[in-house]
């Protein structure tokens, strides 16, 4: 057999070439151009993420380990419960180490500062550097990863970060909002109201709306959900939007800043308006549970960037105000979706908890 070199192997294929007719040669231009389209939109697709619902059959045990066995058994505890598989099309390593802290930006990722959370949680590249007025610290890589492992929320008391936070119907009333809200700053049926009607007209979950709110107030409110003097107004911004600074003064005056010039006089007003903008800048980017508000995989924004908030923690406390709703209201078995992210080259083994001090 007659070997030829790169070079003469050119050649050779250059001069046959010469003696093909014209229209021999444009068809297999074409036939190139075709081929070569084809592959790119196959390389396209197959780094798209995408949402395919869980039949009990289609989890690829082998490529993503640990998912299977404990959505089976959340679904046989809970026939009412559906279950989508989010293919995230990313890395596990590449999205921690994302998420983790460089020494340029601020921490996507804090901890509170308590002995509770001892070194394992806190990165090391701060050297105990705060933030946040002072109690908060950078979370480590460990802790990260560790409320990263969707594996670890398919139970019956973490689930609920990773439900679908649209409006389901039946599931939601405002006696169950009364209920919750009693002897917090959200009491009283107007405001009730306010959160039902807040939460149908932007197709969210009004327990998740309760849940946010005293998340980011406390059950007894702050200066901004209870009325805050700024400029020659009494304002409110109980979703504490725009609530930035390392100074809690500038914290204040920014959120109130915002709340201001939105002329959100009134608790009702800025409930109403706060979850739109909750609803426009998250839900509506595909950011529709607890985990993915905390944490942007979303390739269709700016990865990472479009995170509500930098406590590492909140998810798995808010989640915890959402379920108590629903046991409180009998309708912890409606018909609710949750959305299970699945990462590319996962660890066989769950991601063990950081320990303490």
């Amino acid at each position: 057999m007659k070997r030829y070199s790169n070079t003469s192997l050119i050649k050779f294929i250059v001069n046959k070439i010469k003696h093909l007719k014209p229209k021999v040669i444009i068809l297999l231009l074409l036939l190139i151009i075709i081929f070569s389209v084809i592959i790119s939109i196959i390389l396209v697709n197959n780094s798209k993420q995408k949402w395919v619902t869980y039949a009990g059959n289609n989890l690829n045990e082998n490529r993503y380990p640990g998912y299977k066995e404990a959505i089976d058994k959340l679904k046989k505890e809970h026939p009412n419960w559906e279950f989508t598989l989010f293919y995230t099309k990313l890395d596990w390593k590449d999205v921690i180490k994302n998420e983790s802290h460089s020494n340029k930006n601020m921490p996507l990722n804090l901890v509170p500062k308590s002995d509770k959370y001892g070194k394992d949680w806190q990165c090391k590249k701060d050297k105990g550097k705060t933030y946040d007025n002072g109690n908060w610290l950078c979370a480590s890589s460990k802790a990260i990863e560790y409320k990263m492992d969707p594996r670890i929320l398919l139970n019956e008391n973490d689930i609920f970060q990773l439900k679908d936070l649209q409006y389901a119907e039946n599931s939601t009333t405002k006696e169950g909002i009364m209920k919750k809200t009693k002897n917090t700053f959200l009491e009283g049926s107007s405001i009730a109201e306010a959160i039902l009607k807040s939460g149908k007209d932007n197709n969210i979950d009004p327990y998740f709306i309760v849940s946010r709110l005293i998340q980011e107030q406390g059950k007894k409110g702050t200066k901004l959900s209870r009325g805050y003097k700024y400029k020659d107004k009494i304002v409110y911004n109980p979703f504490n939007i725009a609530a930035s600074g390392n100074l809690q003064s500038t914290i204040i005056n920014n959120a109130a800043e915002y709340a201001y010039s939105n002329e959100w006089f009134s608790l009702e007003k800025a409930l109403l308006e706060g979850v739109n903008f909750i609803n426009t800048k998250y839900i509506n980017e595909k950011q529709s549970t607890l985990y993915l508000q905390k944490f942007d995989i979303i390739k269709e924004n700016t990865l990472y960037n479009n995170q509500y908030m930098q406590n590492l923690l909140a998810p798995t406390s808010e989640s915890q105000i959402l379920i108590e709703q629903y046991e409180n209201s009998n309708t912890l078995d409606s018909n609710f979706n949750f959305i299970i992210p699945l990462y590319e080259n996962m660890p066989k083994n769950l991601t063990k908890e950081p320990k303490g001090e």
